[in-house]
């Protein structure tokens, strides 16, 4: 597809690595620290601001990739350096170049050892991040993948609290696991494109063309959908592969908590959609049920154990265990309200989750504790910093013109029209979910303020205010004028909908399409 644009997709993946050099120079160049953070934030504002036209200029109506590029890498191996966006994607790109620079600005004095490395990590990491939401070919995913990690690794590891080095190599190993099966059905999968097809080829859009025998868990497709599956289920993280989340939370600075909760997580999420469900759609329908039911658990468990906690950030990284299953119910229904609810989901719970691990930020900042017990009545003395929580604990719990309000409501329409019986389960999560965090809230601001260490903490400063408005804005945007994003995503959730799961409610909104707007191809023509 032609588009003024089309040229610059690499450009804004390997921008922010542009920041590395020059973190290194102003490091060299004095002992200001000041000049560092100032480098690196321009570096991700930039950034943010060179992806815009990816969501101006995108087409709608076109299901499609745009803005693609492919250039031949390994010729012989069919490996090429490919790369597109599409309405399910574009949206995680986003999402990425928006909170980065928030993520920086949030930690400006949070910081306070190693702070060059910990801006080259950080710029490494958007750009690992971004190569994963827009990589076509397998390989180039793949490396994408796992170089997500190893910042990660090093944010968690260094520069987090007590038990770092526990959580991150818990984190580690868990995802490392995960993705050594994957890489062994990517290869099973090349190979089986060469038998059928006659060539060989890496690209992912190849492999929506495969035929794959299936006839239970060990045959081929079998085998190659748990591969899949797993490792996109622990990056999730789904129940019962979540274990490592809570530590990885509570142990990693609050950059770290925000791009885990913002971004990484999405990393699963979207892998299930780009790749395991037009890879495998016979396995995934045959075992849609106990991902479903997983999906539940995780949205029942989750709600519950975080109502159990006492420590604040614990409280919201189980959170996330509950809204991410959420998503996956979305996803799992195999409709287009369903779907289009989960990646909605994504992006809500990234503004959302990524606003409260900021603010439970500031709160460590002040006093360096994270125990509910230790706060109340906070509201008499941060005002400003209440009512920014209040607005993301009311957008985590979906009320009404908050983002989180359409993302569940769609999330749900869409599993009734699967099942009445799966939205009421979901529904009693999403309650419970209003339950603990309201709870939360009234024990941290509100009633009597009785601690005297909490009688002379300062409220939300010039720089905190402007790291959490532009949240604040979103929630009110997303979930008042939702168009904009529903109607980029909507003709690829449909194409992929129809062409892998033809027998699938699917509601088609916009008419017939021709085939060759399909970015998938119907796996038994």
């Amino acid at each position: 597809m032609e588009s003024i644009f089309s040229g610059n997709l690499s450009l804004i993946l390997f921008f922010p690595l542009v920041g590395i050099p020059l973190v290194l120079l102003l490091s060299y160049a004095g002992k200001d620290q000041e000049r560092m953070k100032i480098g690196a934030l321009a570096v991700a504002v930039i950034e943010f601001l060179l992806s815009i036209p990816l969501f101006t200029n995108f087409e709608l109506g076109f299901a499609g990739m745009q803005f693609e590029t492919k250039i031949p890498w390994l010729t012989g191996l069919g490996v090429s350096y490919h790369i597109g966006v599409d309405g399910i994607s574009i949206l995680l790109v986003m999402l990425t170049t928006f909170l980065m620079p928030i993520t920086l600005l949030s930690t400006w004095n949070s910081i306070h050892k190693g702070m060059r490395e910990f801006l080259v990590v950080m710029l490494f990491l958007e750009t690992a991040l971004l190569g994963t939401f827009v990589a076509l070919d397998m390989i180039l995913f793949f490396v994408f993948w796992e170089a997500v990690l190893i910042p990660m690794y090093f944010i968690i590891g260094i520069w987090g609290t007590d038990r770092r080095i526990y959580a991150a190599l818990k984190f580690f190993l868990y995802t490392a696991f995960g993705s050594a099966l994957m890489l062994i059905a990517i290869f099973y999968l090349y190979y089986l494109h060469i038998q059928q097809f006659g060539f060989p080829s890496m690209d992912a859009l190849d492999f929506y063309k495969l035929k794959i025998p299936f006839s239970g868990i060990l045959s081929p497709q079998g085998l190659a959908f748990f591969a899949f599956c797993l490792a996109f289920a622990i990056k999730v993280p789904m129940f019962p592969v979540h274990t490592w989340l809570p530590d990885a939370h509570v142990e990693a600075p609050t950059a770290g908590s925000v791009v885990l909760a913002g971004i990484l997580l999405k990393m699963g999420t979207y892998g299930f959609v780009r790749f395991l469900m037009p890879f495998f759609p016979d396995a995934v329908e045959a075992y849609l049920p106990v991902l479903i039911v997983l999906a539940l658990i995780g949205i029942i468990y989750g709600a519950m154990v975080a109502f159990a906690q006492k420590d604040l950030k614990k409280l919201v990284a189980y959170s996330s265990v509950s809204h991410l299953g959420v998503v996956m119910l979305g996803v799992f229904v195999l409709n287009v309200q369903g779907m289009q609810g989960g990646i909605y989901q994504m992006v809500n719970h990234g503004i959302s989750t990524g606003a409260l691990f900021i603010l439970v930020g500031m709160l460590y900042d002040r006093r360096h504790t994270k125990k509910i017990a230790e706060f109340g009545g906070l509201a008499k003395v941060m005002p400003l910093f209440a009512a920014f929580f209040l607005i993301a604990t009311l957008s985590s719990i979906g009320l009404p013109l908050l983002n989180g309000f359409v993302g569940e409501f769609l999330v749900l329409l869409g599993a009734f029209e699967y099942s009445y019986k799966y939205a009421a389960i979901g529904t009693t999560g999403i309650i419970l979910g209003a339950v603990y965090m309201l709870w939360a809230y009234q024990k941290v601001l509100l009633g009597p303020l009785e601690n005297p260490e909490n009688k002379g903490l300062k409220d939300a400063s010039a720089r905190e205010i402007i790291v959490l408005l532009p949240l604040t804005v979103m929630m009110f945007v997303m979930g008042i004028y939702p168009k904009p994003f529903l109607e980029r995503m909507e003709p690829s959730v449909e194409a992929l909908l129809r062409a892998k799961y033809p027998n699938s409610a699917v509601v088609i909104h916009q008419g017939e399409r021709p085939p060759s707007d399909l970015p998938y191809r119907v796996s038994h023509e």
